[in-house]
């Protein structure tokens, strides 16, 4: 079955603007966002809570299972730090957001992330991790690097993808 409007997955580290830029999005364009910690609090799509980490430890088949079906009638934004779980055949663009360390660091320490989480998250970020997680996961062609340190970058951000989704719906519309 054909989907008529694509999924996309807004990903990279935490911090960068993920939920903001879904949000806008969502609105902007009448997709369905869908934050997957919620979807994870929500539908107990985990095996408990890191207390390390300060945050849930993720059943990736239970998570699967629970946007199956409104993954496969389209129109969705994927909102995780993670992208590698969903299959190819879900998705149609992948946008990993960047941004400086400095500006990460500053956002993290806001959000009171311990610092071992705080420190990981700046190596993933330094050293690409979600990038070339991304990049090894699907078509090099469906994955954008967007950065998203000013509210200017993430107009930007928005106004590309919005025109992309334009061309996706001219170019996969039914006759």
């Amino acid at each position: 079955m054909a989907r008529a409007a694509p999924n996309i997955i807004i990903t990279g580290t935490p911090g960068v603007g993920k939920t903001s830029h879904c949000e806008m999005l969502a609105e902007r364009t009448g997709l369905k966002h869908i934050s997957v910690n919620q979807i994870v609090k929500d539908k107990e799509c985990h095996e408990g809570w890191d207390d390390e980490y300060q945050s849930w430890i993720v059943d990736e088949d239970k998570l699967l299972d629970a946007i199956e079906d409104e993954a496969k009638q389209g129109g969705c934004i994927i909102d995780w730090h993670a992208c590698d779980l969903f299959p190819k055949s879900w998705i149609d663009l992948v946008v990993v957001l960047r941004v400086g360390t400095e500006t990460l660091y500053d956002r993290l320490k806001a959000r009171n992330y311990p610092e071992i989480k705080l420190q990981e998250n700046l190596d993933s970020e330094i050293m690409e991790v979600l990038l070339q997680e991304a990049k090894e996961s699907y078509d090099e062609e469906i994955v954008v690097e967007l950065r998203s340190d000013t509210s200017e970058e993430m107009d930007e951000n928005l106004d590309r993808i919005e025109a992309w989704l334009k061309q996706w719906k001219e170019n996969n519309a039914t006759a």
